[in-house]
Order: C-alpha cells, then sequence, then structure tokens
C-alpha cells in the first residue's frame, strides 16, 4: 500500500475529519463521565478500600524483603492495580455502547472506522489520569511520600502506558461480551490477575513455582518498575529472577507486546459488527 501524501487538500481533508471524529468520541466520553462521577467513584472504590485495608489491617502483618515499609511497598502496587482494574470498565462502556446500538450507530455515518476505538482509549488515559491523582492524594493522606522529580513523572508514565495497553483488551473484549452484566463478571478474571503479581507481595516471599508465575505476570514488572522509581529500597523491588532484576526494561516491553496484540483484535472485531 502506498504512503498517503499529505500534501494533497482531500489527503489532509481526511485527516482532519479523522482527527474531528475522534474528539467528537473523547467528548462525548467525557461528556458522561461529567454527567455522572459516580462512574470514576465506583472504579475507585475497590483500591481504596484495599489500601486501607492492607495499609491499616493487615500491614502490621505483611512482610517486605531486606525489611522495608511495608506502605511504601503497597502504594506503587495499588496504583497498578487501579490501572490494571480499569480494563473491566472500558469492556462494560464499550458493550454498553454495543448493545444500545450506538456503536451501529456511528458505523452508519460516515466517520473514520478508527475514531470510535480511538476516541474509547483517549477516553479512558484521561480518566486514568484522573483516578491516578484521586489515588495518590489517598496516599499522601495515608503518609505515603514517593521521592520527586524525574522518578515521579517516570513512574506515572509507566503507569499509563499500562493503562494504554490494557485499553485494548477492555475494548476487545467490551465488542465480544454479550450484555454489560457478562462484562461485570470480568472482575473474576482481573482479581486473580492482579492476586498473582507483586502488587501486594513480592513473588520471592511466594512458593517457587507461583513466585515465577507472579515475576513474570507483567503487572508485577509495572510495579516493581514504579517502586524503584518512587525511591522504595532495592531489596524490597528486586528479586533473583532475571525479569525482576529488569523491571524497568519489562515495564516498557510488556505494555508494546499486549498492544500489538489486542489494538488489532479490538479493530478487526470493530469492523466486523454489522451495521
Amino acid at each position: 500500500m502506498s504512503a498517503v501524501d499529505l500534501t494533497t487538500p482531500s489527503a489532509r481533508g481526511r485527516v482532519y475529519w479523522a482527527l474531528a471524529d475522534v474528539w467528537n468520541i473523547v467528548r462525548r466520553g467525557l461528556t458522561h463521565y461529567q454527567r455522572q462521577p459516580v462512574n470514576i467513584a465506583w472504579q475507585l472504590g475497590f483500591p481504596i478500600l484495599s489500601v486501607l485495608l492492607y495499609g491499616y489491617v493487615f500491614g502490621s502483618a505483611m512482610k517486605v524483603p531486606g525489611g522495608g515499609n511495608y506502605k511504601d511497598f503497597l502504594m506503587p502496587g495499588m496504583f497498578v492495580m487501579t490501572m490494571a482494574f480499569g480494563f473491566i470498565n472500558t469492556a462494560t462502556l464499550v458493550v454498553y455502547d454495543s448493545t444500545k446500538g450506538v456503536i451501529d450507530r456511528f458505523r452508519s455515518m460516515p466517520m473514520a472506522s478508527s475514531a470510535v476505538v480511538a476516541g474509547r482509549g483517549i477516553t479512558d488515559l484521561l480518566a486514568a489520569c484522573a483516578e491516578l491523582a484521586i489515588m495518590m492524594l489517598t496516599a499522601f493522606a495515608m503518609g505515603w511520600r514517593p521521592d520527586g522529580g524525574f522518578g515521579f513523572l517516570g513512574a506515572f508514565g509507566l503507569l499509563l502506558w499500562l493503562r494504554f495497553a490494557l485499553i485494548w483488551i477492555g475494548v476487545w473484549l467490551g465488542l465480544l461480551v454479550p450484555n454489560p452484566e457478562a462484562a461485570g463478571g470480568l472482575f473474576a478474571v482481573a482479581f486473580p490477575l492482579t492476586m498473582i503479581s507483586s502488587i501486594f507481595v513480592a513473588p520471592q516471599l511466594m512458593p517457587d513455582w507461583l513466585g515465577w508465575v507472579a515475576a513474570w505476570n507483567p503487572i508485577s514488572s509495572t510495579a516493581a518498575a514504579t517502586r524503584e522509581l518512587f525511591g522504595v529500597p532495592a531489596g524490597a523491588v528486586t528479586g533473583g529472577s532475571w525479569v525482576e532484576q529488569h523491571a524497568l526494561l519489562m515495564a516498557g516491553v510488556w505494555p508494546v507486546i499486549l498492544t500489538a496484540i489486542f489494538l488489532p483484535l479490538a479493530m478487526r472485531r470493530f469492523q466486523k459488527l454489522s451495521r
């Protein structure tokens, strides 16, 4: 396929209208959040409750390799869990639009075929920024104090990078499941996925086989990398396996792999929907 020449008026017009279509989808999604803020509140409810339970109720009984502070170990993991659970919300919103005929209406209009998927992704990233801000304010209120500077910004970027990859899993699943109730059932998948990771407990404290699975969980790489960037002592972050010792690298690589797999699947599924 030859490259599109953006110097021609017709090509510039197609690009302009494609971007305009994406913006309209984003504006629609943000309007829904503005009029129904309970959606974000509901999505944040479980992570905030988990912070309080694990931080105050179970925190004194939890161990950190190297004898570090469990609260410093826990908070970056909770930020990762918030990003991980976000794909359920994405799937729920997509399947709601699909079952209500909204997506069919979009497909019948003269708009770019990628606008719905891209607009959903941008909207969810903006919502993720708000979720992270609220979670970090909660952590600050509990006494969590990360190292500042570029490490903080890098950790924030890695969290959004993970969320970006999981968005396409949510879009793909949202186009597959039959109704919003089934999308809510995805929690049964997300919960063990986050529990068998380094979010709450270091993999080296688990049984050998389970620790290996947890260490190679993509979520664990982001959790370990953000802990390192937030200034958590190395003894509480780095395990003995290769993937744990290269957490920063894998926190960048895993989302690329997930995006390369599920973004094409989501686009193909959307294009196969009946008009």
